[in-house]
C-alpha cells in the first residue's frame, strides 16, 4: 500500500513540476508556446541593423507575432543607428510598431555625450545594455547577435 501511495505522490510531483515549467514559458494568444528573444546590436553598420531587423520580422512571421517577445538591446557603436538622422530609423520605427522593443544603453549615451533628445522617439532605455542581456538570458530568453 505504501508503494502505491509513493508512486501516486511521485506522479503528482512530476505533474506539478511540468505545469510550473510550462507556465514559466507561457503561451501566446493562439495557445502556442510563448517565445522570447533578445537581440544584441552593437555595430554601427546599416547592413547589420537590417539583418537584425530582418531576423526579428522573420521570427515573428514564423512563430506568429502574438507568440514571441523580442527585445533589441543596443549599445556601443550600434547606438548611432538609433539617432534621429539614422539611415535605418524608419525600419526601427516599423519594428517597434510591430511590438519589437528597442532599448538603448544609458552608459553608451553618456560615453558618447548623447541625450534622449538626440535619439529616435519611442525607444526605451536601460542603465547598461550588457546587464540587460544578462538578465534576459537569466530569465530564459534566447540570445541572438546577428
Amino acid at each position: 500500500m505504501n508503494r502505491r501511495l509513493f508512486i501516486h505522490a511521485g506522479a503528482a510531483v512530476a505533474g506539478a513540476t511540468f505545469l510550473v515549467a510550462g507556465g514559466a514559458q507561457g503561451t501566446g494568444a493562439t495557445g502556442q508556446k510563448r517565445h522570447k528573444m533578445v537581440i544584441q546590436v552593437s555595430d554601427n553598420d546599416p547592413a547589420k541593423w537590417n539583418l537584425a531587423l530582418n531576423n526579428a520580422k522573420n521570427l515573428q512571421d514564423d512563430v506568429g507575432a502574438a507568440n514571441v517577445d523580442i527585445e533589441m538591446v543596443v549599445y556601443g557603436p550600434g547606438i548611432n543607428m538609433l539617432k534621429l538622422e539614422s539611415s535605418v530609423g524608419s525600419r526601427v520605427a516599423d519594428a517597434m510598431k510591430a511590438n519589437v522593443k528597442v532599448v538603448a544603453c544609458e552608459n553608451t549615451l553618456r560615453a558618447q555625450k548623447l541625450s534622449r533628445e538626440d535619439m529616435l522617439p519611442a525607444i526605451s532605455y536601460v542603465p547598461a545594455g550588457v546587464t540587460e542581456i544578462m538578465k534576459k538570458q537569466g530569465e530564459g530568453w534566447a540570445y541572438l547577435r546577428p
